[in-house]
């Protein structure tokens, strides 16, 4: 009510003024034809004068009003240059300010709830350097002041700031037009007052925010480096720590643009998702998917189909694709590439100096950037008695060569439900502890049908458990739980700790450098991956805020660009369409905002759900389960989040995050040719579910009436 009142106000205000012609008043011929009359009124009641005219000012500003030019006129030409100058700047400021209060108040928050998902960037810039912003348009004359007033009020910034800013920022154009005003007889046209050389220097006056944030940034990173010693010279363009996923990526780019790189690891190439992640772990799916499948093979019409794991075999055939793929991530393959390979301990000893130690003894390394790419450890829960037990992590289980019967697996998270339903799968007995529920970022409707696939495969899942402690009682290893406020006892031959991982922070010289850390644990970056030191660059889990290999390889693009090109060319890291997965059975994939997410950030949306159990090709499959689920605006095809659960959903989504990436539609969708019989249609039917729930009936009645015209 109050927003429809000052609505209400405005809009009569504006109204009246162009109802009752006031905009005659303010032109440059009645300044000029009542000039000697108002300089007689003021010369009688020049307090009087002075009040009226900056009251008018500031109404004029506020309401977006045409005459502001001429205002400004004529405080130079009844008052002079100081008067004149002094009144205009703080009325023009308090009228734009008010105008920016008032945009704020009617619109900021529908904006903001509508297209707040895509005005991120813009608001986390304004944020941070929306002085700089306003103050550049506000020096240059040929953007409207009234339009910046406006637009600035859906923005962030602080009031006080937009005041001060705009006040500083109006004062060059402020002076030209009252000095123009005090020779109000020899102009002839508005226009006239500001020339192509006058307009010239305000836009070079525009050109000095940025020029003074480079400045201050240069004077910033000198207090940064304050007490270090910088090179004359280097011996290499850049150092990257960590062979994982963000450091071999990182490397390769850099010696595909022929920098000089040097790639350090302490432990294996490949990094976590090599050796310990992805790959074993879905070598290790694999095999259970094939136990499941032989198990039900009596509905596909085979008869007699058995299969029993032998988890030995298993075991050993996830190494040995493990040690397939090595050669994709090993030391020669990066040496052909053209990248300097070297296996010892990095200590970051200065912004610019790297000290390595290998078998052979210590060496310190200089180069220009350094990009930190030191991956995440699990993490092993602090449960009392727990190092009295045998346990694991998903980094030490793979050298597991006999069956634990008894598995119990600690961690509702995407690692936690793939392993726990993967070792289920090749025999083993499991148990899964979460403390609240599993795969909390994901909406119900696919939990529920995660957890329908876990108990499918024999496993028994405990939510709402807390842990308590590790005991061994007459030989038995048992975790102790509470659900419910009972304590319980699982016996188990093995506990797997899959309650997280924590970034690799410690041990090469962070801490010396000053270099900090977040809460989350991760090293604090800025947009372009850059530490407090602006030379040393960190992605990858180390740097977060995502934990998939393949936004590793994302960052990484950014962190070798910006770190080899910065101070000709950087690029800000871009987030907004990260895809992932859950390699559980069902699959879980998502791209963009889930349901939950947009209910909670209170963005206007549509929910378009197609069900797997109608497509042709899961029929065939055997696997008619899961579904599509899109969410758009009201109305629109744009995509703002997609959630597939089924066989296949992680290459069901490749086509949506496309869409979304490169800002196609729905309607694209469905206009693509889809080959028949495939998953990928499923994309296209739920394209066509949206279309069919916005067709549009009025004139669909209409066809009917004009076909049974055409009948007769």
């Amino acid at each position: 009510m109050k927003r429809l009142l000052l609505l209400g106000i405005l809009t009569a205000l504006i109204v009246a003024f162009f109802a009752l012609d006031l905009g005659r008043f303010l032109t440059l011929e009645a300044l000029k034809s009542g000039q000697t009359e108002f300089v007689a009124w003021y010369d009688e009641r020049p307090g009087l004068v002075l009040a009226g005219y900056f009251l008018i000012y500031v109404a004029v500003a506020a309401l977006s009003l045409p005459g502001a030019a001429v205002m400004t006129l004529a405080g130079g030409a009844l008052f002079g240059l100081v008067v004149g100058t002094l009144l205009v700047s703080f009325a023009s400021s308090i009228g734009a300010t008010l105008a920016f209060l008032v945009a704020r108040f009617l619109l900021r928050d529908w904006v903001q709830g509508r297209f707040g998902n895509r005005l991120g960037a813009i608001n986390a810039g304004m944020a941070k350097d929306g002085a700089f912003y306003l103050f550049t348009l506000r020096l240059v004359p040929a953007f409207p002041f009234f339009v910046i007033n406006l637009l600035m009020g859906l923005t962030p910034i602080k009031t006080r700031t937009f005041y001060w800013v705009s006040q500083l920022g109006m004062l060059a154009g402020t002076l030209a037009y009252v000095n123009a005003g005090t020779q109000l007889a020899q102009i002839n046209s508005l226009s006239g007052i500001l020339s192509p050389s006058l307009i010239g220097s305000f836009a070079l006056l525009g050109v000095f925010p940025l020029l003074a944030k480079r400045i201050v940034d240069a004077i910033q990173a000198r207090k940064v480096y304050a007490g270090w010693s910088k090179p004359r010279r280097f011996d290499r363009n850049l150092i990257v720590i960590g062979a994982g996923a963000g450091g071999l990526v990182t490397s390769y780019i850099a010696a595909a643009v022929k920098a000089k790189v040097t790639l350090i690891e302490g432990h294996k190439m490949g990094g976590d998702c090599l050796n310990y992640g992805c790959v074993p772990s879905k070598a290790l799916i694999k095999s259970a998917r094939f136990l499941r499948e032989l198990r039900g093979a009596a509905s596909l019409g085979v008869r007699d189909a058995a299969g029993e794991a032998d988890f030995g075999r298993v075991m050993a055939r996830v190494r040995g694709v493990v040690s397939q793929v090595e050669p994709h991530d090993s030391v020669e393959r990066y040496t052909k590439l053209g990248v300097e390979v070297i296996q010892g301990h990095a200590q970051i000893t200065s912004p610019w100096t790297v000290e390595v130690t290998t078998t052979q003894g210590k060496q310190t390394l200089s180069t220009r950037a350094i990009v930190v790419a030191t991956g995440a450890a699990p993490v092993i829960p602090p449960i009392p008695g727990i190092e009295g037990v045998r346990h694991v992590t998903s980094d030490t289980i793979w050298s597991l060569t006999e069956r634990p019967e008894r598995l119990v697996v600690l961690g509702g998270g995407p690692i936690g439900c793939e392993l726990a339903q993967a070792f289920a799968g090749v025999g083993c007995q499991v148990t899964q502890v979460a403390r609240s529920g599993i795969l909390g970022k994901e909406d119900q409707d696919a939990i529920a049908l995660v957890e329908a696939g876990l108990a499918a495969n024999g496993v028994t899942l405990l939510k709402g458990t807390g842990t308590v402690r590790c005991e061994i009682v007459d030989g038995e290893q048992r975790l102790i739980v509470v659900k419910d406020g009972a304590e319980r006892a699982l016996p188990f031959d093995l506990l797997l700790c899959a309650t997280g991982r924590k970034a690799r922070v410690s041990g090469f010289g962070l801490e010396e450098l000053g270099i900090a850390i977040t809460k989350a644990g991760t090293i604090e970056v800025n947009d372009y991956l850059q530490t407090r030191l602006p030379n040393i660059y960190a992605c990858g889990d180390v740097a977060g805020p995502y934990q998939f290999t393949h936004f590793a390889a994302h960052q990484a693009w950014y962190a070798a660009v910006n770190a080899l090109f910065s101070g000709f060319k950087r690029f800000k890291a871009d987030y907004r369409v990260i895809p992932w997965v859950t390699f559980t059975n069902p699959e879980v994939a998502r791209v963009g905002l889930s349901e939950a997410e947009v209910k909670a950030q209170g963005i206007p949306h549509e929910v378009t759900r197609y069900g797997l159990d109608n497509l042709d090709r899961a029929l065939a499959d055997g696997a008619a389960h899961g579904f599509v689920k899109v969410l758009t605006p009201p109305g629109k095809d744009r995509i703002l989040g997609v959630t597939i659960v089924g066989e296949h959903a992680g290459e069901l989504l490749a086509e949506f995050t496309l869409a979304m990436k490169h800002g196609l539609g729905l309607n694209k969708i469905l206009g693509t040719i889809h080959p028949y019989p495939t998953w990928s249609e499923a994309a296209k039917y739920a394209a066509g579910e949206w279309k069919r729930a916005h067709a549009p009936q009025q004139v669909l009645a209409w066809l009917a009436r004009f076909h049974t015209w055409r009948r007769g």
